[in-house]
């Protein structure tokens, strides 16, 4: 699992996007793999420029990585299965078992620490039941957990890695 909150003693300040910086932030989101070209002629701007823009977004910590999303299904991956999980462990030591735990193990493609009754929330991508069977036992032989609830996901509704990119002075 990758980390992805900032660090509150290192966090970037938000950057003042305007018009052309959004334009491109918005094509980069549906399609990474457009040409400098493209983005350029697109947002309506000289390549040199929009470079320059992506370079700054990039540095400033607005773009965090270029990916190839890969289709779960297409990779026999066609079980997803949301994990609720509450603990009575809360301790330094029990927290950093759990999140090795998590980062060791592919199939948890997300993982989000909540506020109110449940303490974490994971999203399990598997070949089936017996396979997210195989993670359970594994994950509950190498970590205290008081309780385990897995919702099985039957459709996928909406699913988008693209944000909502504010608007100036928002």
């Amino acid at each position: 699992m990758e980390q992805h909150s900032p660090n509150p003693d290192t966090a970037k300040t938000n950057p003042r996007l305007d018009e052309v910086d959004r334009k491109i932030l918005s094509l980069l989101q549906t399609d990474a793999s457009l040409s400098l070209d493209q983005i350029a002629d697109r947002v309506g701007a000289s390549k040199t420029p929009v470079w320059n823009r992506i370079r700054k977004l990039r540095e400033a910590g607005v773009i965090r990585r270029q990916v190839a999303i890969l289709d779960p299904e297409a990779l026999g991956l066609e079980a997803c299965f949301f994990v609720l999980i509450r603990t009575s462990e809360h301790d330094r030591d029990w927290a950093a078992r759990f999140l090795k735990a998590l980062r060791d193990r592919p199939e948890v493609i997300e993982a989000h620490r909540l506020a109110g009754d449940i303490d974490y929330i994971l999203k399990v991508q598997v070949r089936n039941a017996r396979a997210y069977d195989r993670f359970y036992q594994s994950l509950i032989g190498e970590v205290k957990i008081h309780n385990v609830t897995a919702l099985l996901s039957m459709e996928e509704i909406k699913a988008t890695s693209a944000l909502p990119i504010p608007e100036a002075g928002l």
